[in-house]
């Protein structure tokens, strides 16, 4: 008798195999709750449909007698329900059972691990060093500067912009006294949430520790708003990157309040303001709150990136970085960037409404919490670049500076 297939995860990273010599569908999972890595072969690739929580395993075998013309395909249909099982991307018992293990280890843990070194950025500290001493060099001592806007996307594809980012720090003098705001973007985070934890940070160069009683202030007024340890942060490289620059600035011993900023769904999708959600409205509040009573002992720092076009991202469009249609996209985007840099929240929400966001601003939330929470700042834009992150897609992003009026 034939059982239904467990459906295959929505959740999981899909791309073609990056190795031209071994061609094929390349599967792995963003949230770490696996670390295994697939490569489906091409001819197997349509057989992953009947893994559709409806098709059974007589379906398979089907689809799978018709693709590869044999008749006994018992071993290769045990092979490909095995694999897809054994590395946790069906939506079944063992998915649950590596997601509750993830989870639980990181919510019961007292530090957030580097995730992406040696693979975004050097493992060993010394080397990380020389390369940003080299790529970004030191802050050039801009004292009214209280927020800066930097891109998350992989330092190979932005140097310069996160240079024009970081050089327009202020001065290491005063640092130990201050408390870097981090407002990353949530890539897997729920709607109208934000991610907080009370973890250390380790990187490279040593230990970040998080402002533990501006965490409490912000979970106590915003619970329903807030998701505490969120699993997130463990696999987030939106704030990781911030903190390694940071400390290449100011040292390894910097007190952080890492904030993951979930996307505002409901508004881009039913129209309104953010805070019109009441648990949205109370976050924002307590954030603005903390950045009044606070003053100058608080640094913001914003780990954004802007529009995601192309194959990648569900397009049609064969993207190409400063070229054809990314041409028009840039003048979206720097049509935004001037609403912000005005100080006209309502006028950038409203670019970012139109077309439901279109763009894929994965950096809008994060941009709408500072604007909200420290209103009335100057903000100049110091770079705007594109990057081909693939032959057929490109993602935008910039650095900015804000200052006191």
């Amino acid at each position: 008798m034939s059982e239904i297939l467990p459906r295959l995860r929505f959740n999981l990273d899909f791309m073609p195999s990056p190795d031209p010599g071994r061609p094929g569908l390349f599967i792995r999972d963003p949230y770490h709750y696996s670390d295994a890595t697939l490569l489906v072969p091409p001819p197997l690739v349509q057989a992953l449909e009947c893994f559709d929580g409806v098709q059974s395993s007589l379906d398979l075998r089907s689809e799978l007698v018709r693709i590869t013309g044999e008749i006994q395909v018992s071993d290769l249909e045990k092979h490909l329900y095995d694999a897809l099982n054994d590395a946790g991307f069906l939506e079944n018992d063992r998915y649950l059972e590596l997601k509750a293990q993830r989870e639980a280890e990181f919510a019961t843990g007292n530090q957030r691990h580097a995730a992406f070194a040696g693979a975004a950025y050097p493992q060993d500290g010394g080397k990380l060093a020389d390369l940003l001493t080299t790529r970004i060099g030191g802050p050039q001592r801009t004292p009214a500067t209280v927020a800066i806007a930097a891109p998350h996307a992989s330092p190979d594809g932005a140097w310069s912009t996160y240079r024009a980012a970081y050089q327009s720090l202020p001065s290491p003098n005063g640092a130990h006294d201050r408390t870097f705001v981090i407002l990353g973007t949530s890539h897997y985070g729920a709607p109208e949430r934000f991610g907080l934890t009370r973890k250390q940070f380790l990187t490279p160069f040593g230990t970040a520790a998080t402002n533990v009683a501006l965490v409490d202030e912000l979970e106590s007024a915003a619970p329903d708003a807030v998701r505490m340890e969120d699993y997130c942060h463990a696999v987030e490289h939106s704030i990781e990157f911030q903190i390694v620059f940071l400390q290449h600035v100011y040292g390894p011993n910097i007190r952080i309040l890492p904030i993951l900023c979930g996307p505002f769904v409901k508004s881009i999708y039913e129209g309104g303001m953010p805070e019109e959600n009441d648990g949205v409205a109370r976050f924002i509040d307590a954030l603005g709150n903390i950045a009044a009573r606070e003053g100058g002992r608080l640094f913001w720092v914003l780990g954004v990136d802007m529009a995601h076009m192309g194959r990648r991202y569900g397009d049609p469009l064969r993207a190409r970085a400063n070229l054809g249609e990314m041409m028009a996209i840039e003048q979206r985007d720097r049509a935004r960037i001037a609403e912000i840099s005005a100080g006209d929240i309502r006028a950038y929400w409203s670019l970012v409404q139109n077309g439901n966001d279109d763009l894929k601003w994965c950096g809008a939330s994060p941009i709408y919490t500072f604007m909200k929470a420290v209103p009335g700042m100057k903000s100049e834009l110091l770079d705007y670049s594109q990057w081909q992150i693939d032959a057929d897609s490109v993602v935008s992003f910039a650095a900015m500076r804000f200052d006191r009026p």
